[in-house]
């Protein structure tokens, strides 16, 4: 780590804890940059329709929000170190809302203050399958995106005898900015013969995702095909598989129909696609949902980061939806994929209909999750500081 860095964090540690602690009500924590895109719409309520100033804490020096430059927002950036450990174990505030899992489980620990702690999901998928086993179990609220969250995590606490935890039927503000954004990143794209459609390969990462296993020959066949093909890596992908992303580079750069897309701050490379390829990744969720356009799915092995999830008798969403978003195919049948892609960008009308018809079963409150999670938070801040003044 940098000296310079090394110094930022702590002063940024002693600034927080130097700062009024009733101006400490409401303290968001992000984890990286890409939180604030599940933070954004929340944190707009609480300080334009709640007149709340909020503290918002990062690990990441390149977080937007440290140049945002609203008073209302105090930041703070204090990386992974020991300035962050500290800062968890010894925060005094009323509400504490984070998008990272696994509280108590390794090195960040509940405060030894009284603090609500509030989860807001990152994703649309599972609770039980991509997440570890109780990656959830010492938060106070959970910010449920859909009736699948609930049902999941009822299910969790009753199998291992879990104290219930107040689920909120929130929504999924990430979606909502998709929404919102559809037409700035191109909402409709010619559907029009093979030299016209867009492919944009965006799988998840790991040692059996799809680019590790076969995203070379895929690349392949879609060029081969005609297709225009954009290839937008995992950030896990990019940081770990440098070498497998030259090689992909080295092979189709000069192919004019090829983009390597590691830009993962814009979504300008999504909104222009026709159709996406994905694996387990729950951005195909994001896509299809948002954007109200397919995915085809290559069945590579499912992603478990919990060898326990199938006693729950659940079956996750990201394997219930897969057929009715898109369509599967095997990685041992990639040659199929050019007329799966065809089949898939057939009728635009009536799967956009289906879609729409799926996110309003799946998701909770589409188009105004932020203001149903801010009203909570808002609620909670006030209860825990009027307990906090009466003793």
């Amino acid at each position: 780590m940098p000296f310079t860095s090394f110094i930022r964090y702590w002063r940024d540690f002693f600034r927080f804890k130097a700062v009024q602690r009733d101006a400490r009500t409401i303290v968001f924590y992000a984890e990286d940059a890409a939180a604030w895109g599940h933070f954004e719409a929340i944190v707009g309520e609480l300080t334009g329709t709640h007149g709340r100033r909020i503290c918002y804490v990062t690990s990441s020096p390149d977080d937007p929000v440290l140049k945002l430059g609203d008073d209302r927002i105090l930041t703070f950036c204090i990386g992974f170190g020991i300035p962050m450990m500290l800062f968890f174990l010894t925060l005094t505030a009323d509400v504490m809302v984070m998008t990272m899992p696994d509280l108590e489980t390794f090195h960040i620990k509940r405060s030894k203050y009284p603090v609500h702690y509030v989860y807001i999901f990152h994703t649309i998928v599972s609770s039980h399958m991509v997440f570890r086993l109780g990656a959830f179990d010492h938060f106070d609220t959970i910010m449920c995106v859909g009736p699948h969250h609930r049902d999941e995590i009822r299910a969790t606490e009753q199998l291992y005898g879990l104290d219930p935890k107040i689920l909120i039927e929130a929504g999924y503000a990430n979606l909502d900015s998709i929404l919102r954004s559809r037409e700035a990143i191109a909402e409709t794209t010619a559907i029009a013969g093979n030299e016209g459609k867009r492919v944009l390969v965006a799988p998840s990462w790991g040692d059996d995702a799809l680019i590790e296993t076969c995203g070379m020959e895929l690349v392949e066949v879609l060029l081969q095909a005609g297709y225009r093909v954009t290839l937008r890596p995992h950030a896990m992908t990019i940081r770990n598989s440098k070498k497998l992303l030259e090689e992909l580079q080295e092979r189709f750069g000069s192919n004019t129909d090829f983009s390597l897309d590691m830009d993962l701050t814009s979504q300008g490379t999504v909104g222009r696609s026709d159709v996406m390829i994905s694996d387990w990744s729950g951005a195909a969720l994001e896509y299809a949902f948002g954007l109200e356009r397919p995915v085809l799915f290559v069945d590579v092995p499912r992603k478990v980061n919990n060898p326990e999830y199938e006693r729950l008798t659940i079956e996750p969403i990201e394997v219930q939806i897969r057929t009715e978003i898109g369509d599967v195919v095997s990685p041992e049948r990639l040659s199929e994929v050019p007329g799966l892609v065809e089949k898939l960008c057939e009728n635009p009308g009536d799967r956009k209909e289906h879609i729409r018809d799926l996110r309003s079963r799946w998701i909770y409150n589409v188009g105004s999750s932020g203001k149903v999670a801010a009203d909570y938070i808002e609620k909670v801040g006030q209860t825990t500081a009027a307990t906090d003044d009466a003793t």
